[in-house]
């Protein structure tokens, strides 16, 4: 029989490696999300698409590392350190929940995956007509200064996690993906729509992507690098993470069939770009509860966000935001439904984590802390990425001249196509 300290040094090994697998998964969701873009836009920008999502990850990654793991973990729990963090640079901090049986360095590698995320989100949403290097200023600056702070608020312990009843986002659906779709709405406002995006008559044009079977197979990308994204957030490699694993599943199959059902009954046919749209949306707004939920509660929030995402999108068409892949629509909308969803769904509670939900007689406590941390968060972040864009506008620039929209970012950005003959 194995002796105690045998036991607990077998399950230390164990959680080192899952979360070290689980970060290698969403580290591989940069891949499924240059995919996406790349296939829902136009062939000449192809390669500028997949250098800005490989740049994501990399200035990313040594931002987070110099000063962003920092504000997010390290200082004190009080005073103006439950707001900002920040006790030195190169993965100084504890964090409040300390690393239980994780090494350190396993923990930032799983951090810096989601700083990633949170980066790369705006991407999509500002293709086709960016500066690469007001581009790559931009990232560093979401991943060393502003995704930290919103971390900072609740999984490295500040006020979101201290109030009365803490904000629950389990794994990310306002503090990675809602950061991540705000700071692309702003963006892209500032950018404007792409030329020949909207008629005289205001109306939105459809400018075809080039490839959607790399649009889908992006979605699968993703879809297999969430299970990372979300059971990898236990911290842990225990049963936990099967029952996360299953709301994970069924909050996307439900996201994608009310998609493609909403867009069935609308048009006639059902769309297959905004199907795989549909199972993001899922995906996006299980994040927040994936551990609170039940089956149910997990497929009723997929399809909430799988119908809403189909709204959303034609929404910002409305209002004039150009957004090629609906990167707004499906991190920054569903993100936010998501996480108050919790408010409602909560199966489960913990003490100082979480309370049920009101649908499971928890009243509205829980709720009411959902709704401070989407709009709090939503504020902040669209404050800081409107000073951020503002200052790239009026200095390096944001977006490229006329002519080289027109011929392809490839071209004019990189010195060389993605495809020959692409348009």
């Amino acid at each position: 029989m194995l002796s105690e300290a045998t036991v607990q040094s077998l399950q230390a090994t164990l959680d080192n490696l899952w979360i070290l697998i689980a970060a290698v998964l969403v580290i591989f969701m940069q891949a499924g999300f240059a995919l996406v873009e790349a296939g829902l836009t136009r062939g000449k920008n192809v390669a500028n698409i997949f250098m800005k999502n490989l740049v994501d990850f990399c200035v990313g990654a040594l931002a987070f590392f110099i000063v962003g793991y920092a504000i997010a973990f390290g200082g004190s729990m009080t005073g103006l350190g439950r707001y900002f963090g920040g006790d030195g640079w190169f993965l100084a901090g504890d964090g409040v929940f300390s690393y239980g049986t994780l090494d350190k360095f396993v923990f930032f590698t799983y951090q810096v995956a989601f700083a990633a995320t949170a980066a790369t989100i705006v991407s999509g949403a500002m293709a086709e007509r960016t500066k690469f290097k007001a581009y790559v200023l931009y990232s560093a600056v979401i991943s060393a200064l502003i995704y930290p702070v919103v971390v900072r608020w609740q999984w490295g312990g500040g006020w979101l996690f201290q109030l009365d009843t803490p904000f629950h986002d389990f794994a990310g659906s306002t503090l990675v993906h809602m950061t991540g779709g705000v700071a692309a709405a702003v963006g892209a406002s500032k950018l404007g729509p792409r030329l020949g995006r909207y008629g005289a008559d205001g109306r939105p044009r459809v400018i075809p992507g080039h490839s959607i079977p790399l649009a889908i197979l992006g979605c699968f990308v993703l879809l297999v690098g969430w299970y990372g994204f979300n059971a990898g957030s236990w911290l842990a490699a225990d049963k936990v993470i099967g029952e996360i694993a299953v709301n994970t599943t069924l909050a996307a199959g439900a996201g994608a069939i009310a998609a493609m059902t909403l867009t069935w009954v609308r048009s006639g046919k059902p769309d297959v770009a905004m199907t795989g749209n549909g199972l993001l949306a899922g995906l996006v707004g299980v994040t927040a509860g994936a551990w609170v939920v039940n089956g149910l509660g997990a497929i009723v929030i997929g399809l909430g966000a799988g119908i809403i995402v189909v709204f959303a999108v034609s929404f910002f068409d409305k209002v004039k935001i150009d957004d090629p892949v609906g990167a707004v629509s499906v991190h920054g909308v569903c993100g936010a439904f998501g996480t108050v969803m919790v408010g409602l769904f909560s199966a489960k509670e913990a003490d100082g984590v979480v309370k049920k939900g009101l649908f499971y007689g928890g009243g509205p406590d829980q709720l009411v802390s959902q709704i401070i941390g989407v709009v709090s968060v939503a504020v902040f972040v669209f404050v800081t990425a409107w000073i951020l864009f503002s200052i790239l506008k009026a200095t390096v620039g944001l977006r490229v001249g006329e002519q080289e929209e027109i011929e392809g970012l490839d071209v004019h950005e990189h010195g060389f196509g993605g495809y020959s003959n692409a348009n």
